[in-house]
Order: structure tokens, then sequence, then C-alpha cells
């Protein structure tokens, strides 16, 4: 994330500037292009994953597990975040449920409820959440960031604001199995109207818009997926 870097345990907290935002998941993907692009806009960052990361300038990094609160950094109240973005999640693994939904909701009840200075959460969802494709356990455990979703926006209001941004294909790592595939990609091409799946930069600008430029919208999950769940062909006489 920057230089001097420095890996810290859950036990002790780390805020230096007038604005934190608290991330997890931000070892690879979505998570780590969001640590970076708050970084950049002067946000200091608190990263939250199961694996290691180098922590430097204004970014601090606690290995945890979303599963288990036991194992969160335990922050003073005048370093706790104002800003909170949930992107740590895993596909098909046999803990979806756990890590994707019980993950957002131990993380989001432990630093944004009762927390007076957080301004908004966001939460990483799918696409699978609006449309039930993919694998089961981790459409059920996107599908249920969605209410969860609504159930912050109104326990925080009128103070603070949630929302969830809901990605369709994304260019990591996670999905090299099909993107390195030709003949899976053309299929994936052929249902997409834009043609091309995001970049992880791409979906940490939606966070960014979502959760520090608005102020207004709150309790909303926004697809973003190029038009492929709209990809409806409309059959009528030439």
């Amino acid at each position: 994330m920057g230089s001097a870097f420095r890996t810290e345990t859950a036990a002790g907290s780390s805020s230096n500037g007038p604005a934190v935002a608290l991330i997890t998941g931000t070892s690879g993907g979505i998570g780590r292009a969001t640590a970076r692009y708050f970084l950049d806009q002067g946000i200091d960052v608190i990263g939250l994953d199961s694996q290691p990361a180098e922590s430097g300038d204004h970014y601090s990094h606690y290995i945890v597990d979303v599963r288990e609160p036991d194992t969160f950094p335990k922050l003073d109240p005048d370093h706790m975040p104002h800003y909170l973005v949930n992107c740590a999640g895993v596909q098909n693994c046999g803990d979806d449920i756990d890590v994707n939904l019980k993950g957002v909701i131990n993380i989001t009840e432990a630093f944004a409820i009762g927390n007076d200075r957080i301004r908004s959460v966001v939460n990483v969802g799918s696409a699978s959440a609006h449309t039930g494709s993919e694998f089961p356990e981790y459409a059920a455990s996107k599908g249920g960031i969605l209410s969860y979703t609504k159930n912050v926006a109104l326990r925080l209001a009128p103070r603070a604001i949630c929302n969830s941004i809901d990605p369709g294909g994304v260019l990591t790592d996670l999905n090299k199995c099909v993107i390195e595939d030709e003949s899976l990609w053309q299929q994936i091409m052929d249902l997409t109207p834009l043609k091309r799946w995001a970049t992880p930069e791409e979906i940490a600008e939606w966070i960014w818009f979502v959760g520090v430029r608005n102020r207004f919208m709150t309790g909303q999950n926004l697809l973003i997926d190029g038009g492929e769940a709209g990809n409806a062909k409309f059959i009528w006489p030439e």
C-alpha cells in the first residue's frame, strides 16, 4: 500500500488523519483496489483480511477472521472509522454464508453500529443476489446482504447511510478460471452487452462515490454488471 511497511496484530489501533476508512478483504481484488483508491484520496485506511499484507504510511493492516469477532482490532473511540467498506468474501468453499453474510454482519455491528463517527457503510454484494445465478450458498449469502443493507440504513439514519455495490464480472484472480478459458469467456461476452468485465479499480470508484461523495441515497443496492442481468431480447415481427 505504501512505503515503510509494517504488519500489526489485532490488539492495536491505527489512525492519524481527519478521516478513516475501515475496509475488509484488502489483501487482493476489489478490497485492495478500494484501499488504494481511498488512500489516493487522502483517507487513512485500516485494512482487515485473513491474509497478511504490508502496512505503510496511512495504512494499517490487521489479520482477522470476519467470522470471529474476538479477532477484531480493539479500536479506541477516537480511532473508529468514518467509512466502512465490507469487501471480504469467498466463493463456493463451504463458508460462503459465514464469511460473506455473517462476516458482513459481524464487522458492521462492531464498527458501524454505535459508532458516533460513522458516516457511511458500503457492502460489496454481487449480481448473483439479483439473478440467483452462480453457486447456491454464494447466491444466498449475497442475497442476504441486500436486506441487511436496508436494515442497517434504517438503523443508522439520520446520522449515516448504508448502501451496497453489487458487481457482475470483475477481472480478479478469483475469476481467472473463466477469464483465461477462451471458450467460456466468449460465452460470457455473448451475455454481456458492454462486452467486457469491470476492473477492480472501476468498482473501487463506485464504492468511493456511493460511500463518500453520496450523502442522500441510502438503503439501495446498485447492480454494476455491464448490462448482463438486463440482457433481454425483444421478439417481434420485422
